[in-house]
């Protein structure tokens, strides 16, 4: 038993420093939006749009602080009312107008909703065609519950002139007020970081692709070449979608560059983030993107109790696991043996006496804390959270296993009172 307990454990072990070595350093928290310059040398003409659906409690922050952007180039919001029962429209009609700005504010009623659309995204495609009449080279998608700083779109819009990227993307800063906030929610962007790696998705020579959808801003060339928002439009997880779909979508190869040209922005990259550290040039048909932290602009939507939580991650956990049963056998699988394994084998190690297990299970543990401490550090929480990954981590098993049988029982992707089929 000692034996298999131990071989337990250094799989474990291996598990974790594969992954602090090897895995796009997805512990850090580097990647962010805030570090860049923000003069803009040339102002190329923006539009946002918001969907919003029963949106009246965060409405007026939001759209103030989208109206109230330093952006100094031409900037339109477009609000997509989605069927909204609460006045959503008149909150923001009434912002508009008291901020001296109902000529920016454009507001549109949203039709119904096709079959084959998720609500998001068809509220999202009427924004868009709304917008286009602007002929905007950038689009801001953006939530209804986010609260933009001040400099946000201008910082987006130098970061993708000046990378001459297709889609910028910022993991908005989550509201982490309540106990059940701290607990888990620098865990579920600890949990992103990992599926996704910033650094390899800001790397246009690998093919991770992710995106966070609180703040998108993305080229209208761009989006004209993969097709539009339809190519997604039964996506739930839309940001990534999004994502996948520009970076495959041949950016680079679509332009006319010279190599002199290719080298010399390739050059760039080495020096702003490294990620072009082994090749000077991104493979030709990759699109560019960057996704990143913000800790300025930020979420207001509120998680105070576990089942707020524990709702907001089973409505997508399945979809992220491309609801393949295999894979979810893997992760109810893989999380005990990453996670648990480390604490379990020191009271075990403990109980029976064998200081080698109790040893090895607690480097397992120091490093699986180390490799959140930087989130815990960039939420502002107490340190002493980094030990509860292992609980945190069988919560998030229990809410993946949950959203599995939420889709089986036809429940699954519930969000504003509509429950979409698979795709």
């Amino acid at each position: 038993m000692d034996v298999i307990v131990l071989g337990l454990m250094l799989l474990s072990l291996t598990i974790w420093l594969g992954l602090l070595c090897f895995w796009g350093q997805f512990w850090r928290v580097d990647q962010q939006l805030e570090v860049t310059e923000t003069q803009l040398e040339s102002l190329p003409v923006v539009c946002a749009v918001v969907p919003a659906r029963n949106e009246a409690e965060f409405i007026p922050t939001t759209l103030r602080s989208l109206l109230l952007q330093d952006y100094p180039g031409s900037f339109n919001v477009f609000l997509v009312d989605d069927r909204s029962t609460d006045r959503t429209a008149n909150f923001a009609e009434g912002v508009a107008h008291a901020l001296g700005k109902p000529q920016q504010l454009h507001i549109i009623s949203g039709v119904s909703l096709p079959p084959d659309w998720s609500g998001k995204l068809w509220a999202v495609e009427q924004g868009i065609k709304s917008a286009s009449k602007f002929a905007p080279d950038y689009f801001l998608l953006t939530d209804a519950d986010i609260e933009h700083d001040p400099g946000n779109l201008r910082r987006l819009v130098k970061k993708a002139m000046q990378e001459d990227l297709d889609l910028v993307s910022v993991m908005v800063r989550l509201r982490c007020e309540s106990f059940w906030e701290k607990f888990l929610i620098p865990a579920f962007v600890f949990f992103f970081q990992k599926l996704y790696p910033f650094r390899w998705v800001n790397n246009p020579n690998n093919p991770t692709a992710g995106a966070a959808g609180g703040s998108i801003l993305i080229a209208r060339e761009a989006l004209e070449r993969i097709g539009g928002i339809q190519v997604i439009r039964q996506a739930l997880i839309d940001d990534c979608a999004l994502a996948k779909a520009v970076k495959q979508s041949g950016g680079v190869g679509s332009r006319e560059w010279g190599v002199g040209k290719q080298e010399s922005r390739g050059d760039k990259g080495d020096k702003e983030n490294n990620n072009h550290a082994h090749a000077p040039c991104p493979i030709p048909n990759q699109g560019r993107i960057w996704l990143g932290l913000s800790t300025l602009t930020r979420s207001l939507r509120p998680y105070d109790s576990l089942a707020t939580i524990w709702d907001m991650v089973a409505r997508t956990a399945y979809t992220q696991l491309n609801y393949s049963p295999l894979l979810l056998l893997g992760t109810l699988v893989g999380m005990p043996l990453i996670y648990l394994v480390p604490p379990v084998c020191i009271i075990l190690g403990a109980v029976w006496g064998n200081w080698a297990i109790a040893l090895t299970g607690l480097l397992g543990w120091l490093l699986m804390s180390l490799a959140y401490y930087p989130t815990i550090r960039f939420y502002k929480c107490s340190p002493w959270l980094t030990f509860s990954l292992p609980a945190i981590a069988f919560l998030y098993t229990l809410m993946t296993l949950d959203s599995a049988l939420r889709h089986w029982q036809g429940r699954g992707g519930a969000w504003k009172g509509r429950v979409y089929p698979t795709p």
